[in-house]
This record gives structure tokens, sequence and C-alpha cells, in this order.
């Protein structure tokens, strides 16, 4: 394609920078071939003109189109050239916040710097399973590409993960091995993979150390090969390291630190254990403040040296072996601070200070001697042929030396904790693949490179030359894939630079030949370099101003080396003298690591090590030292990094290059200079240029259709998709070497994208001009019409206002008129009314005068009335009281007086030992007395009240005749008074008259004048009034709304509240279910893994003859259940429990805690039983001995004595039965604390044993005494009644006794023959059927038996009444008799109370004594309650037992006893059989039950023929028999035997959803039938009377609900991962890719991770796919007739994993971020929310689940622009979380030019809005969170005895009953 079409007006180019390295531009006009400049506008809007070169005619790289900028893949990128990747990560890292970038690849990580909420386990749930491509780039998508190659291909694979110090390497190695933990797991119990990520805290505690480009350096290559056994779980690992940078333990440059360890420990060293040490502040020890800078800001050392001791307990590495680390590591440190003195006089000689203190506690700390350490820290040994000279060496050596011993030591410990790391990680089991993690450094050049630098790039050479052989390889796979011509692609190769190196004569070579000169020296090194290598390879150079450095130009960049000190480190020089008295320690770690066995000097276990130092010594031949030891460092490196190749080589390598943003470590800054010095570094531009190469855009057919569909003409489209891009591509693009076409891709060399792209733009370009023409046009007709139609009604409405602008002043003309008459009216009308009223208030002045004159003489004289009344009754009164104080007080000193002597011959009687002798002989006499004087004071006390009211009535008389004559004589006074003042009082009378007359007269005037003045103040009055009052009304008006308002407000905070708090208690109570379901779950996930262990022990372990086979998938429940079903047994079946631990061998499973509990707590209850046996012996007692006088005098001595003597029996046996059972008890605390292994409790162990025999003896025991309990109780019953009836007993039979009699037999054999007794003795002889021919005799016989019978009936029930009267009578002279001593003590205790106190305690006593006699009548009443149920239950049961005996005791009497009985012709009417709804079974069909009914049953026919339920009704039917025949045992191993069943076979199907949907419900519908038939009355509201005959009779299954109902949860929660396994596939393609809508979005071009299609081809989900999983999911549901309550809750959960995991993905993927997918989003949530309404399930919640996705999706679409539209965001996404909105608008990308992208403002303006928004800092969704399941009570109406079993079922064996 010309230039001249591409570089045109308005396209945008890169244009170098010093500051920026490129910078855009837009070009101004077209260029045309030949022209020598660019005229340019930058987009600061300055204009430019950049040169072109005359020469190369190289025009500026052009730059991507906007909606390609910010791809996640690098090579998706139309234009492949530096700025376009250098632009494409800082748009991802500075507006995005995406760290990650694919290259192709190479897994691009810049540092942020930040701590970033992309690395917990959501993230890894995530990506888990996930292809590389179809979510966002991450470490864990290459560790899941990684982990998933491995097992597909059974190759062994490599993470290579590379970059300069500060880049990340080593947290990304870290991540990716936290990732291969979590995901595989441990294939032990060893937990190989904490130990794996717990060598990460070690090895950087010894390896890292803060540099001035990172704080965590590592300063050391490593490679951890993670093995994997055959299932992919981890079990082990092992480690390599490469080239320690020994020299930091001794020197640091500014600002930077040694490492960790060394800091930990001085932070560390105010601990005990640390004391001896003899630590300080690292700013005190030499090798620690070399840089200046001990601290590093956020750090604490202490805490970190926390966690490097628990790492290195959990590798195995123990206490003493820690402390022998760390001392040899504070040695270091000392060793560090001595001080070595040069001689003055001699300077060739050094010394150290005597008693120099550092020295002293590094011999001390290592246990070697002082004396020989300072003699040869100064001092050297040389060795000639016959002598050996001991020389002391100058200061500079010595300190040398002492150095290289310190780096020496370091790098011994170093090598010592790998190899133990190592030992400790390695695998128990053959490892059958593995992944190496290799974190290694990357290409270094500072302004002095040294050594390691050296062989720093040298690594980097090699991994470069494999990584540029990778990608040549992949791309030549991929084009031989398709099958498309390809060109040899032209790529860099580094060979010549490596052999410059390595080869022969090379650097390496020259170097150790000049090692083992005895005169080399660097100088002498660097002239071979120079006379070998320069001018003879264009990669060696040397510098101009240096003779002792060299150039070589590596891939990166040229290096510049100081030859000065290349031979001393290549050497690593030790001296042997040192080391011999190191070798002579103490400490036992030190002799260790100086051993000459290879585990103590190569802790990798024969890898070499290059940070090992040589033992040199100045004659080898004398000490004949290893071939090991005679290589250099750098040969050792070599080997290694060759090893190191080799490993790679046979591995599938998986490329992470960490970049560092820049050098002041500022969170998301991005610095273009140091960035695109490391991408041409790390070989990302090398593999950008080797893609550009060949065809870097890659579509498919279908993406190219439909992306370019636009640019295709109708005709040009074709049937064939192949075909039409074709025709479309060769009218497009006319050059064919720009494109290929492939078996199923378009290949597209650079830039050819970009060229499409801009064709489609502006062919959209043009049709949106179009459209807005059009739009246009019409929008000005529009407005055109708009306003000749408002022309036209504003003419017509102004015609009209004319119009009645006239009519109105004719009405108004009238009106006046008609206004003037009324006014006139009016006036004359209220001059009427004044004048009447003014006369009216005159007359009504005058009549009130006169009416209140009369009213006050009225008033007067019944005021003296009423005075006088009052007078006389107050003396009435106080007379009365003065007379009835003193009679109560002379009654109140007599009764004192006769309590004193009362009380004081109680005190004689009480001291008297005679009376205490009294009462307990003669009780009944005493009673007799107090009955005695108790009628005594109640004749007194009436006599005292008849004589009371005698003197009452006297005193009435008196009263009554003094009255009258009191009355007469206050008359006679009066009237003489009133006679002789009446004269005087009428002449003043008439002189008061005479002068109130005259005031009258004058008062009148001034009323008058008054009357005027009060009129006017009236009239101002009531209008000031009138005011105040129309102020006041308006005040209560707005009174009253401010309190309405109030209390509305009041009402609704309250309701506010009361939600809150509601919604609260609800969210409370749904993480208590949740907590209790998630236990629920893990047990059930425990019970499977040790289910699955057992297997896998069963197969391991060979299988001895006659064992046998049993199942693996019985539960603990199971064993549960059995252990107490065999504790409850029958005793007389001790064979049927052997069968059975013989047929379940696994439940004899180990005794643990939870059975001793469970046996303690039934000892517990054993002597609660006891108790309270004895409680009622007490009371049977008290009741013997209250009424034994009774039956002393009624001669009934016999029978209570052999009562009292089976009570007494009774009590010693269970006293006996309790001691035996606290012995056994005891021996079982000593069997088990004796021995508390494991081993003890297991099978066939002593306690065992022990345990076993103690239940079996105690269920006997049990049951022994219960049979003889009933035996003595018969035989006393029978003895009482025989002495009491002895001659009635002979002829008369009575009915009572023979039903007490039946009750107590225990089978239908004992009842036969009772019966056939009893018919026996009442069968009349044959003599009487001789005398009796006609009958008549035998007839008499009948009626007189009858007779008797019925009066033997009424006189028993009269002795019983009469018994119980009597026994009541004694109770109450009991209860009289504790009253009155109640009453005694009480009255003694109030004697010495105050008066006021004495009232208070007789008014509590009287209330304690109401209460405890009303808790007593509540006790009778429950007591009675619970007897007549009881009673109830039993006569049933007995009636229906003796009906059936008389029913089938015809079948088992002879022909000859049935030819003695008078027969009478009876007419039998046959019933139809009245079935109870219950199914009998015998107990060795019970497997066959479960069998059939569970196990081999399919739910398919069952859900579609028969009633929903069935198996559940079954069931519960023949539990109701168990229950009715009143068999516990069969109860238990029913349930049990169905719990196990249930789960078995939803073990063996546990992925099939029609199964585990149909036994969830058939369980909740069991559980539905346990709680509706039980009895409780909560449960029994809805149930039919039919219904509640059916109820459970004898057991209570509450705690086998409870059991059933976390078996359903259990269910409930395989259901839900079942649907979600289902589901999981289609959710992202029908939710996200698919385009349900077609057209609305294009596809992007992908790179070369490319994504999942989102177009639907076959075998992809759609919406409708989803959909149809729905229907078949809810039609399966109701098929098996499950609750719609829980139907409900199923699609909630449904609903909630749809929209879980589509916005996880949404989150997860920039390229579904767009306004389009919002709209695809929208619509498919709607077509849920559709289902949801023809389903009717709006009301379960699930669409409150999809609300994120909702917001999420609207997110996508709403404007993104100004701070209103952040404000309208932050108040629609409540659902969201801050984290996942700013999220969405980071990854927020447009499709089409036409969008534009969200700012950075305004995200930050969203951040700051929603800071004060407490929520969770979690970006994903839980997709595993399951909702608590409950189960509500759901009766049902189905009648059981309506219930029939079809044929099919293979139930026959089932009897209805």
């Amino acid at each position: 394609m010309a230039a001249s079409e591409l570089f045109t007006k308005f396209a945008r180019v890169w244009i170098p920078d010093t500051e920026d390295v490129w910078k855009s531009a837009e070009l101004l006009k077209d260029y045309k071939p030949g022209d020598t400049v660019l005229h340019l506008k930058l987009e600061d809007d300055k204009e430019t003109q950049h040169k072109i070169d005359p020469q190369t005619k190289e025009l500026p790289p052009l730059r991507n189109p906007d909606i390609l900028v910010g791809e996640n893949d690098l090579t998706a990128l139309s234009y492949l050239h530096e700025p376009a990747v250098l632009h494409n990560l800082k748009v991802r890292f500075m507006d995005s916040k995406l760290i990650y970038t694919y290259c192709g690849i190479v897994l691009v990580a810049i540092n942020p710097y930040e701590q970033l909420p992309i690395y917990g386990e959501d993230i890894i749930n995530a990506y888990s399973g996930q292809n590389m491509g179809d979510m966002d780039p991450h470490i864990f998508a290459v560790a899941e590409e990684a982990y998933k190659q491995m097992a597909r291909d059974e190759r062994n694979q490599s993470i290579i993960v590379s970059g300069e110090s500060g880049a990340g390497k080593t947290v990304s190695a870290k991540y990716a091995m936290r990732y291969f933990a979590t995901v595989s797991g441990s294939a032990s119990e060893a937990n190989v993979e904490e130990k794996v990520l717990a060598s990460n805290p070690i090895m950087e505690s010894i390896g890292n150390a803060k540099t001035t480009r990172n704080d965590n350096s590592s300063r050391f290559g490593k490679y951890i090969e993670i093995g994997f056994d055959k299932r992919y779980r981890i079990i082990g690992a092992n480690m390599r390291t490469y080239l320690l940078e020994k020299s930091r333990v001794v020197f640091q440059a500014e600002d930077e630190r040694n490492y960790h360890i060394l800091y930990q420990l001085c932070a560390s060293k105010h601990l005990p254990e640390f004391k001896a040490l003899r630590l300080s502040h690292a700013q005190n020890f030499h090798y620690t403040n070399l840089g200046g800078s001990p601290v590093i800001e956020g750090i604490d050392d202490a805490k970190e040296m926390r966690n490097t001791r628990q790492a290195c307990s959990l590798l195995g590495i123990n206490e003493s072996y820690q402390m022998g680390i760390f001392h040899i590591l504070a040695a270091v440190l000392h060793l560090g601070n001595v001080a070595i003195k040069s001689n003055e006089r001699d300077a060739d000689n050094c010394f150290i200070l005597p008693n120099t203190e550092h020295l002293i506690i590094f011999c001390d700390l290592l246990g070697v001697d002082y004396e020989q350490m300072a003699h040869w820290l100064c001092h050297r040994k040389i060795v000639t042929g016959s002598e050996t000279y001991i020389k002391p060496m100058p200061k500079f050596q010595a300190i040398n030396a002492r150095d290289a011993l310190a780096k020496h030591i370091y790098a011994s410990v170093f090598n010592w904790i790998v190899h133990h790391v190592n030992k400790a990680l390695h695998a128990s089991i053959k490892q059958h693949s593995f992944i190496g993690v290799l974190d290694i450094y990357g290409f270094e050049t500072f302004e002095i490179n040294s050594f390691e630098q050296f062989c720093i790039n040298y690594a980097n050479e090699k991994l470069q030359q494999q990584f540029n052989m990778h990608v040549f390889k992949l791309e030549q796979e991929e084009y031989m894939k398709e099958q498309i011509p390809w060109t040899l692609i032209d790529f860099y190769d580094n060979q010549p630079c490596i052999n410059l190196i390595e080869a022969k004569l090379g650097i390496l070579d020259l170097l150790d030949e000049e090692c083992k000169m005895p005169r080399g020296s660097d100088d002498t090194w660097a002239q071979k370099l120079y006379n070998t290598h320069l001018n003879k390879t264009t990669l060696f150079h040397k510098p101009r101003l240096s003779n002792k450095a060299f150039i070589i130009q590596h891939f990166a960049d040229k290096v510049e080396y100081q030859c000065e000190g290349f031979l001393e480190k290549n050497k690593d020089t030790v001296y042997e003298e040192q080391i011999t008295v190191l070798k002579a320690s103490k400490l036992n770690l030190l002799a260790e690591l100086f051993h000459d066995e290879k585990p103590a000097t190569s802790p990798t276990e024969g890898r070499p090590s290059v940070a090992r130092a040589t033992v040199k010594s100045a004659k080898p031949r004398a000490l004949q030292p290893s071939k090991e030891h005679k290589k250099s460092v750098g040969h050792q490196f070599r080997n290694s990094l060759h090893l190191l190749m080799e490993t790679l080589n046979a591995t599938t390598p998986h490329y992470v290059r960490c970049i560092k943003p820049n050098d002041d470590k500022f969170a998301f800054t991005f610095d273009p200079k140091r960035a695109v010095q490391q991408l041409r570094a790390c070989g990302v531009l090398e593999t950008i240029r080797i893609s550009a190469a060949g065809f870097p855009s890659r579509w498919t057919y279908q993406e190219f259709f439909n992306r370019y569909r636009v640019l295709m003409k109708q005709k040009d489209v074709l049937s064939d998709k192949k075909l039409t891009c074709r025709n479309v591509l060769e009218k497009l693009i006319k050059d064919q070497d720009k494109y290929q076409f492939g078996k199923t891709k378009i290949f597209f060399r650079a830039g050819q994208v970009a060229y499409l792209e801009k064709l489609r733009a502006d062919k959209l370009r043009a049709a949106c001009i179009r459209i807005q023409k059009t739009i246009r046009s019409w929008l000005q007709r529009k407005k055109y019409l708009r306003m000749r139609k408002a022309a036209i009604t504003i003419q017509r409405y102004v015609r009209g206002y004319q119009a009645k602008c006239y009519a109105q002043f004719l009405r108004r003309t009238r009106a006046a008129i008609l206004i003037q008459k009324f006014q006139r009216m009016y006036s004359a009308w209220q001059k009427f009314l004044r004048i009447r009223s003014a006369t009216i208030v005159i007359q009504s002045f005058v009549r009130g005068f006169r009416g209140r004159r009369q009213f006050k003489a009225i008033l007067r004289e019944q005021k003296a009335i009423i005075l006088q009344k009052h007078v006389r009754s107050w003396m009435a009164r106080s007379k009365y009281k003065r007379t009835h104080h003193a009679i109560i007080y002379l009654q109140c000193c007599y009764r004192r007086m006769m309590a004193k002597r009362e009380l004081k011959k109680l005190k004689i009687e009480a001291r008297s030992v005679e009376h205490y002798k009294t009462l307990n002989i003669g009780m009944e006499n005493k009673i007799m007395q107090l009955q005695c004087k108790v009628n005594d004071q109640t004749k007194e006390m009436k006599s005292l009240l008849e004589k009371l009211s005698g003197l009452e009535t006297t005193y009435t008389n008196e009263t009554e005749k003094l009255r009258t004559e009191v009355d007469r004589l206050r008359a006679n006074e009066e009237s003489a008074k009133v006679s002789s003042n009446k004269i005087t009082s009428l002449m003043e009378e008439i002189v008061i008259l005479r002068r109130e007359l005259k005031e009258t007269q004058a008062q009148k005037k001034r009323l008058e004048e008054g009357a005027d003045k009060y009129k006017a103040e009236t009239d101002l009055m009531v209008s000031q009034l009138k005011e105040q009052n129309a102020l006041l009304k308006n005040e209560k008006e707005e009174l009253n709304r401010q309190i309405q308002e109030q209390a509305k407000e009041i009402t609704e905070s309250m309701e506010k509240r009361m939600e809150e708090e509601t919604k609260q208690l609800e969210i409370d109570l749904n993480d208590e279910r949740s907590r209790y379901q998630s236990l629920l779950n893990e047990f059930c996930r425990l019970e499977e893994r040790y289910d699955n262990l057992k297997e896998e022990i069963s197969l391991v372990n060979v299988t001895k003859p006659g064992h046998r086979r049993t199942d693996s998938t019985h539960s603990s429940n199971e064993s549960e259940y059995t252990y107490n079903s065999l504790l409850s047994s029958d005793p007389g079946e001790p064979e049927d429990g052997t069968r059975r631990m013989e047929e379940f061998p696994e439940q004899k499973g180990a005794l643990d805690m939870s059975l001793f509990l469970k046996l303690q707590k039934r000892v517990s209850e054993l002597e609660q039983e006891k108790q309270a046996l004895q409680e009622e012996l007490d009371r049977k007692e008290d009741q013997a001995l209250r009424s034994k006088a009774k039956e002393a005098e009624d001669q009934g001595v016999k029978a209570r004595g052999a009562e009292l003597e089976y009570e007494s029996l009774k009590r010693q046996e269970l006293e006996s039965e309790n001691k035996k059972l606290k012995n056994e008890l005891n021996e079982l605390h000593r069997a088990l604390s004796e021995k508390a292994s494991p081993a003890v409790t297991a099978p066939g162990s002593p306690a065992y044993k022990v345990l076993l025999d103690q239940l079996t003896a105690s269920s006997e025991e049990l049951e022994v005494r219960k049979e003889e309990v009933l035996i003595l109780r018969s035989q006393l019953v029978s003895q009482k009644e025989a002495m009491a009836h002895k001659e009635s007993k002979e002829t008369m039979t009575e009915p009572m006794v023979l039903l007490e009699d039946i009750c107590k037999m225990k089978d239908q054999g004992e009842i036969t023959q009772a019966y056939m007794g009893l018919k026996e003795t009442n069968r009349p002889s044959q003599d009487c059927h001789l005398l009796n021919e006609d009958g008549e005799l035998w007839m008499a016989y009948q009626g007189l038996k009858q007779t008797n019978r019925l009066l033997e009936s009424q006189l028993q029930g009269q002795k019983k009444n009469y018994e119980n009267e009597l026994e009541i009578l004694h109770g109450e002279v009991q209860n009289l008799k504790e009253e009155i001593n109640r009453q005694q003590q009480l009255l003694a205790q109030n004697l010495q109370l105050p008066p006021e106190a004495r009232i208070e305690a007789s008014l509590q006593h009287e209330i304690t004594r109401l209460t405890n006699e009303n808790l007593d009548l509540m006790e009778q009443l429950e007591k009675q309650d619970k007897t007549v149920r009881k009673l109830k239950k039993q006569l049933k049961v007995f009636a229906k037992k003796i009906g059936e005996l008389e029913v089938g005791q015809t079948e088992n009497v002879s022909p000859a006893q049935l030819a003695d009985e008078p027969i009478r012709p009876v007419n039998i009417p046959r019933k139809e059989k009245d079935f109870q709804g219950m199914l009998e079974y015998k107990k060795d069909d019970e497997l066959k039950l479960i069998k059939n009914l569970i196990l081999e049953l399919k739910p398919r026919g069952v859900a579609v023929n028969l009633i929903p339920g069935l198996p559940a009704y079954i069931l519960f039917m023949c539990v109701r028999h168990a229950d009715y025949i009143n068999d516990d045992q069969r109860v238990r191993s029913l349930l049990t035997s169905t719990i196990n069943g249930i789960k078995k076979i939803l073990k063996k199907r546990s992925d099939d959803f029609e199964i585990v949907s149909f036994w969830l419900s058939n369980t909740c519908r069991f559980l539905h039938c346990l709680k509706q038939y039980s009895g409780e009355e909560a449960f029994m509201k809805h149930n039919t009377p039919r219904q509640n005959d059916h109820c459970l009779r004898n057991f209570d299954l509450a705690e086998y609900r409870q059991v059933i109902s976390d078996l359903a949860i259990q269910i409930y929660q395989q259901l839900t991962k079942v649907m979600e396994n289902v589901l999981q596939p289609m959710i992202v393609s029908g939710m996200l890719e698919h385009e349900t809508i077609q057209g609305v979005s294009g596809l992007k071009p992908t790179g070369l991770r490319k994504r999942t299609s989102s177009v639907a081809d076959e075998g992809t989900y759609t919406l409708d796919s989803i959909v149809r999983q729905l229907n078949n999911f809810h039609s399966t549901m109701c098929q098996h007739g499950m609750d719609p309550e829980l139907i409900k809750q199923i699609v909630k959960q449904m609903f909630y994993i749809i929209g879980s995991v589509t916005l996880n993905n949404l989150l997860l993927r920039k390229d579904m971020c767009s306004w389009s997918k919002g709209m695809q989003i929208r619509y498919n949530v709607s077509q849920l929310e559709e289902w949801l309404r023809d389903k009717n399930l709006q009301t379960s919640g699930a669409k409150e689940t999809l609300e994120p996705l909702i917001q999420a999706a609207q997110l996508l679409q709403v404007k993104k622009k100004t701070d209103e539209d952040a404000e309208a965001i932050c108040s629609m996404c409540s659902a969201l979380t801050t984290a996942q909105i700013v999220k969405v608008l980071n990854l927020y990308t447009p499709v089409n030019e036409f969008e534009e992208r969200v700012t950075a403002s305004f995200i930050r303006t969203i951040q700051v809005r929603l800071q004060n928004r407490k929520d969770s800092p979690q970006l994903l969704m839980d997709a595993k969170h399951i909702f608590p399941v409950t189960f509500p009570f759901n009766p049902s109406s189905l009648a059981l005895e309506s219930i029939q079993i079809p044929s099919s079922m293979n139930l026959g064996f089932l009897l209805r009953v």
C-alpha cells in the first residue's frame, strides 16, 4: 500500500522526543513522494516540522486508531513498533490501572508500587479452569496455562520470571506458587503446599536485601521445581540457587542494607532466648551500618523475624538448629566489629588488641579458641618444599581475610538452609511431573560493573537466546498449522556474544587460566583479553581512556566492565588456617557446616553452587582438595547455567517480564525512558519485531465478516463466509502480499487492520452524515408544521378572547343593577335589626337585676341549712368514734392477754421432751386434740361474735334516743331566739331598705352611664378577642400540623428503625444458617474424604480370605444410629446385634470423645431416673405412714405391709442397680484414662470390649429389673384384691384386674393362653347341660352371674371411691398439720417483729402460700392430662389386641370345643376392610425395601406415572407401623437405613440433577410427614380428623427430624453444585459473549492470546441454551413434587450463580466493558426476568440477585463526563462496591471511534464521592456462596390409607394395615 494513502491529512504519527522518548503528532497536509519534511501539529497545538532522511527516506511510525489503544495483547495492535508498545503500556498502566499486558507469549508485569486487591482467593477461583486469553492478563492466567498444559500434554512446564531489581520478580514468582498451592492442593496430609509457600519468607530473609532500586531485592537467583503426582497435586518441591551476592555481607552502597536476617536479629535482641547473642542496634555493627539506612519504612523487622522462625518450624528446622543459625549469624556481626591495628614500626605487621570484646563474643558464640582465632586473623601459613613459614599480614590484607571469612561463613549458612529447605520439601512419593518457577535477575548495567554483573548478563544472554528460539518456533508452528506460505524471519541471534563469553579462549576461559597463574592479576588478564578479542569480533571493545576495562555488546545494550576484582571474586579464597579453627568448634552446627562431607558444603545435592567459596592453602597438594574445590566461581556458574538451560529446554516455557516504571518507587508513575530501556533489554520489543516481520494480525473468517460487514454490499454477501471474505479483501486491499488466507484465519501484515479500520470508520462516518442530514430535514419540517399550527391556534384564541370580553361587559352591567338593589335592601334591614337588638338588651339587664337579687336571698338560706347539717353530723360521728375505739381497745387487751397465756403454754410444751414423745407416739390423738381445739375456738369465736352483736344493738338504740333528745332541745332553743330577735330585725330591715332605695336610684344612674361605657369596651374587647381567637386558631392549627408532622416523622423513623432491626435480625439469622450449613457442608466434605481414604486403603490393603466385603459409603451418622440402636436393643437379641455388627464392620470405628460423652449422658439420665424413682418411693412411704393408723382400724395391715415390702424391695433393687452402674462408669473412666492413644479405643482393644460388655450387661440388667418389678407389682395387687374380696373371688371375676393382667402380658401368645384359661374357668360343667335340657337353668345362671358381676363392680367402685376419699382426707390432715406448724413458726417470728413488719410478713406469707397452691394445682393438672392421654392410647392398643384375639380365637379352638359351646344363629354382615395407612414388613425385608425403594428406583418413571413423593409416603407408612407395634429398634433401623441409602445413591449419582432433585423432594416430603403426624399441635392445624388419628403414638422423632433436615440441607447443597457445574460453561458464553441482538456490537482485533469468539458457532452456548436449561431444571423439580418455596430458593440460587459469574467475568475482561455490551447484558437480564414471570417466580428474590449485574450494565451505558453524571452513578450503583465501580470505569473500552473513554479525573471524582461508603474491598462476588436454605412446613392433604403401591416398584412384600 502506498505511503500516500496512509500519510494523509489528519493522520497521526510518532516522532522521537528527548524527554518522552516518543511524542504523538498529527499531519497538517498530505504527504507526497519527494517531500523532505512533514508538517505536524503536536498534542499541545504547537506546529512543527519533521525532516525525512534523504538516504533512507524512512517515515515516522504511524499511530494506531484509538479503539486499538489499551488492548490486552500488544500483538493485537495494527502497527507494531516501539512507540505503539510504549504508549499501550502507558495507557493501561496510568489510565486503566492495569499492570499486566500480554505481548504474544510474554506477560509484561509493571510494578505498581502499591498493594492491589487482585490476588485473593476469589481471583484465583475466577482464573482457575479458564483458557489463557479468555480473561484479562494476569500472573494467575500464566500459572493456570502452565498447570493446564502440564495436565493436558503431560509435559513439564517452566515459568521464567525476569527483570531488573525492583521490577517485582520475587512477588510475581511468589504469586505463581501461591496459585499452584491453592488450585492443586496437597496429595498428603503433610500440607506440602504450605511448606512450599513457607520457604519464601526464609529465602527472603537470608537472600534479599534493600537496594537503591528495591526494598526487597533478591540477591541470588533461584529455580524452584514444584513436583506433582499423577493426579496433579503438589507432593514436594526442590530449589536451586545461583550466584549469591556474598560481597553484600561486608559491603553495601549508600542507602542500601545488608541481608534482612541480620537486621531481624538486631530487632529481636530483647527476646530472652537472644540475650546470649549479646546483640545491640544495627547501627552499632560495621556490617549493617555501611549503607547508612538500617530501617525500611513500613517494615517491622521483629515481626518479620517471628514469621521467619514460624516458617523454619513449619519446614522442620527445630529450635536448636534455629538458635545455632542465629549464633553463627550474630558471630558474623561481631566479627565485622573486630578492629585490626597496624604496627607503627612495621607496616607489614598487624595485630588485634588483647581481650577485644567483639572477638571474645565471636569465639564464645562459635565455641572456638580465642588465641588461635586472634592469631590467624593476622597471620598466614606458607608451606614450601621442606619448611613451613608463618608470615604476618599487613592490615589491609588481614581485613580482607576477615571479610572473606565472614562471607564464607554466611554462604555456608545459606547453603545449609537451602539444603534443609529442600530436604523438608522433598517428595515422599514418586514425582510424575513438575512446574519450575525461575526467579532470576534481569539484565543489569551500572556506573561500575563488576564480576556479578558480568555473570548476570551472561545468564540473560543464554535466556534471551532460548526465548528467541521459542518465539520463532511458535510463529513457525502457527503458519504451518494454517497452511500458509512463509519465509524465514530474520531475528537477532546472540550466539556470537555467548561464544565470546563461554567458548574456548573466551572471557571465562581466560579468567580461569589467569587464576591458575602464580602471579596472575587483573591487569595481565585485561591485556590477554585485548590481545585475544580486540579487533577480532565486533562485540568486544576497549574503552578509550582505560586499560583495566572492556566493553561487551549485549543483546540489550553495551556494558563496560571494570577488571578490578574479577580474579579475587572468581577464586573466592579463604585461608585454610581460619577454617581449621572453625572446624574445631564446640558448636555442632558450625562443625557440620565445615565438615568434609558433601551435604555440609553442597546442600543442593550434587548441583554446583556458585555461592560456595573454596578453601585454598599455600600448598594445594598437601591438602589434596577435591575437584569441586578447584573449580572457580565462573566455571561453577557456567556449569549450573548449562544445567538450567537443559532443564528449561526440556520443558514448555512461559515468560513473565517484570518492568520497573520509575526509580523513585512512586505508585502508578510511568517513566518512558526507564520503561523503554527495560523493554529493549527483556526481549519484549524483539517479540514485537518477530511478530511484525510476519503476519501479526489474525482474524477468523466469522470475526472478520461481523466486523467489516459494513464494507460489503448486499450482492457481495454469499452463503460461504470464506468466499465472501476473499472477494471483499481483493477489492479493499490490492496488494496480495499484505494478507494470507489460512484454514480458519486470515493473516494480515502490520498496518492492514488499521487501514481496514480507517475504511470502516469512513463508511460509518458517511452513513452518520447521511442520517444526520435526513434527521435535520425532518426536524425542520416538523418545526415549520408546529409553527403554522401554532399561528392558527393563536388567531383562534384571540378572536375568542374578544367575544368573551364583550359578553363579560354585558354581564357586568346587569350585575351592577342587581347589586344596588340588594345593597339598599340590606341597609334598611340592618337598621331595623340594630333598634330591635338595643331594646332586647335593655330588657335583659332589668330582668337580670331582679333575678340576681332573688337568687342571693335563696342562696343565703340554703347555706345556713347546710352549715347546721354538717355541724350536727360531726358531733354524732365524734361520739361514735370514741365509743368504737374504746370497745376495740378492750378487745385487743383481752386478746393479748389470752395470746400471752397461750404462748406461755406452747413454750412450756415445746421445752418438754415428753411432748415430743407424745407427738411421735400418739399422732392421731394429737390430731384429734387439735381438731377439738379448733372446734372450741370456733365455738368461742361464735359466742364472742354474738356478744359483740348484742352490744352493738344496745349501743345503737341508746345512740338514737340521745340523738332525738338533742334535736328536740335544739329546736326549742332556736324558736326562742327567733321570736326575741324578730322585732329588732324588722326595724333594722326598714332602715336598711330605705338606704338601699336611695343607693339604688344613684346606682341606676351610674349603671346607665357605665352601660354605655361597658358596651363600647365590650365591643372593643370582642373585636380584640376575635382577633386573638383567630391568631390562637392559626397557632393551634400550626401546632396541630407540627404535632402531626412530628408524629408522622416519629412513626416513620420508628417504622424505619423497626425495618432496619428486622432486616438486621434476618441477616443475622441467615448468617447463622449459613454458618451452620457451611459447617454441615464441611462435615459432608470431610465425611466424603474419609470414605475416599477408606476406599484407597481398602484398595491398597490385600484382603484376607474369608473377609466380607462391605460398602464404604456408610457415613458416621450410620455409625451413630447403629450404636444407639445397639445400646437400646432388646437383651433377648444378642445374636441379631452380633450379626449386624458383622454385616457392617466399618461401624466399629474408633471410639471417640463423642461416644464417651453419649455414654456419660446415658449414665446421667439413669441417675436422674433413679432419683425420680427415689422421690416417688419417699412420697409413697409418707403416704403409707399417714394412712397407717386408719388402715390398722380397717384391718388392712397385711395388704399395706405387702405393698410396703414391695416398695422397699423395689428401692433396694434400684439402689443396687445404681451402684452397679456407677461401678461400671468408674471402670469405663479408668479404661479410657489409662491409655489415651487411638489404638486403645479401636475395635478389639480392652477398653472397647469393656465398653461393649458393660453396655450389654446394663441393657440386660435393666430389662430383668423391669420384668421383676412388673411381676412383683402384679402379685401384690393380686394379693391385695384377694384379701379384700376373699369370699367373692370364688365366683366372680373383676374386669379391671383382667385388663391390668392383660396389660402386663407381653405377647399375643400369653394373651391367648389367658383368654383360654378364662373361658375354661367360666365354662359350665357338662352336668349342668344334662340337667338343663331346655336351657332355662343355663340362662338363669348366666343372668345371676351378670347380676353378681354388676353388683361386684358397683361394690368395687364404691370401695375405691371410699379409699380415695380416705386418702384425700389423710392428705388434708397432714396438710393441716403442716399448716399449723407453719402458723406457729410464723406466729413466733411475728411476735419478735415490730408491729409494722408483722403486717408485711403476714401478707408475704399469704402470697407465698397462694403461689405454692397454684403451682401444685398446675402440676396436678398437667399430670392428670398426661395420665389421661397415656391411658387413652393404652386403652386403644389393648382394645385392638383383645379384638384381634377374639377374632382369631376361633381358629385356635378345636372342633370338639366348638361342639361343646352353645351355638346361636347370628347374621354376620361383611365389612369392607378399613386401612389405617400403615405398611407392614418383615425385619428381614428391610434391606430389600431400601434396595427397591431407594437404590434401584428410577426417578423418571415415578415422577411421570405416580404421585409425587411416593417413596417418602411409603417410608413414612412403614415407620408408622413400627411405631404402632411399639418397636423402637425397628424404627431406628429403618430410619438409619433410609438415610444411609439416600446418601449412597446420591454419592453414586452425585452429578445427576434428576436423581438429586428427586431425593431432595422426597426427603423434604418425608420430613413434612414426620412433622405432620408427630402429634404436636403446631403441625396438626391443617390436618383432617382422619389424619390426626394417624399420628405417631409411642415415639418422639424430633431428633431424627433434625438429622433428616440436615440431610436435606446436604442434598440442597449438592443440587446447587450440580446446577453450578451445568450452568458454569453456559453463563459466560450465553450472557456475555453471544450477541443476542445481532449487529449491536462489533468485534475488535485480537492478538495471539485470542478469546473465545463472541459469535454463536456450533457448539457454543447462547442465552436460549441457558433458558432451556432453566426450563429443564424447573420442569424436573415440578415433576418431582418439590415444595414451591424450595423451588423459589433454588431458582434464587441459580440466578445468583448466573449474576455473580457474569459480573466476575465482566470485571476481569476489558473487551466486554463497552456501551454495546451493556445493552446486550440488559437485554439478556430482561429475558431472564421474563422467564421468572412466566414461571410465576417473581417473589422468589431471584431478580434481586441480578441487581449488581443490572447496575454494572447500566454503568456501561450511562454518560460519564460531568459531576451530575458522577452523582447519578453513585446513587444508581448501590449494589456495587466502590472497587467494582472503579474497575468497570477503568475497563470501559470504546468499540467504535464515536465513543469516548472515561477520563481519569472523572474516575477520581467517583472515588471521592464514594470514599465514605462502607462496603467490602473485595473486587469479585463470591460465586461459591450458597444462600441458607429453609424448609417451610408444607402439610399434605393426601390420605395415607388411599395410597396404592404399584407393582412396578417390586414392593409386594409390604402389607397394607
